[in-house]
């Protein structure tokens, strides 16, 4: 089919209903009637020769030729809105990076660092999305995310750099040593409140590591965030496993401090994007210094 052939109106129509999955939410996005939207896509599957939905009660489902033509006219769409916007913008114009990251890593580490990024590169504007959800890098949406997993994996369709691996230790606050006293050896951990992030494991992993039985860990509050168990030890609430990385600051000022061997490694970060080599200018140089800048973090 020629270029000039091509059914724009009714490719757009099938692009957003079948990102959205719906035929309604794609009338709403494109200010047309229902009618409309199932009009253009039933045009394009004739002239196709194929079905490109399976159409069910108050449902669609992609066929495997509608997969195929959808993730092709994502990516063609995203990339055309964004050169329309870029061809907008005006030389002045100070480039705005959007970049979605989990709430822990957020709070802990990413705040803290940002001014280095801002002092050298003062035109670049950085909007952060403290959000732990899958992200799907479409244009006005984040381009960067940052993620935590247990061990290396592939996002679908996406790439992803190492940032650090999570180096656990047990620490604690000064105030509570002073009030529940110095532990001379780990088995009197167990002696002191403890506090654990998404459930026990890992406590009864450092114990299993220090070599001592699992006979205490089974109390104390859990909280589902790091940076949540953090807060918690710097005010003196309890004893916790932290993230090394994630706990820098607050150790170097001598607000908590680390207390006994083993150290566990437990998942890493990873800087995720849809394709690194495709960012804009801007983008391309925030994940060169995240992936430099938290790298090189002890």
């Amino acid at each position: 089919m020629k270029r000039g052939r091509l059914p724009l109106t009714a490719l757009r129509s099938f692009e957003a209903a079948g990102r959205l999955e719906s035929i309604t939410l794609a009338a709403e996005e494109l200010f047309v009637s229902q009618a409309a939207v199932s009009r253009q896509i039933r045009g394009l599957e004739d002239q196709l020769g194929k079905a490109l939905f399976e159409r069910h009660h108050r449902a669609i489902k992609l066929t495997p030729a509608g997969r195929d033509l959808l993730d092709v006219l994502v990516a063609c769409f995203d990339r055309m809105e964004g050169a329309v916007q870029a061809a907008a913008l005006t030389p002045m114009t100070r480039a705005l990076v959007r970049i979605s990251v989990e709430p822990s890593f957020a709070a802990g580490r990413l705040l803290p660092a940002l001014p280095q990024f801002n002092a050298q590169h003062p035109d670049i504007d950085v909007q952060v999305d403290s959000d732990p959800r899958l992200v799907s890098f479409r244009v006005n949406g984040p381009v960067l995310a940052v993620r935590y997993a247990p061990a290396a994996r592939n996002w679908p369709k996406t790439q992803a750099r190492l940032l650090y691996e999570c180096e656990m230790a047990v620490v604690a606050a000064p105030s509570l040593l002073a009030e529940q006293g110095m532990p001379r050896e780990p088995a009197e951990l167990l002696d002191l409140p403890l506090v654990h992030e998404e459930n026990r494991d890992l406590w009864k992993r450092w114990l299993a590591a220090a070599g001592l039985p699992d006979t205490g860990s089974e109390r104390g509050p859990i909280f589902d965030d790091a940076a949540l168990v953090l807060q918690s030890a710097l005010r003196g609430q309890g004893v916790a496993i932290v993230d090394l990385t994630m706990a820098r600051e607050d150790l170097l000022t001598g607000r908590i401090v680390r207390l006994f061997e083993p150290v566990l490694v437990h998942g890493a970060y990873f800087l995720v994007a849809r394709d690194f080599q495709r960012l804009a200018p801007a983008a391309r140089q925030l994940a060169d210094w995240l992936s430099t800048a938290f790298a090189a973090s002890p």
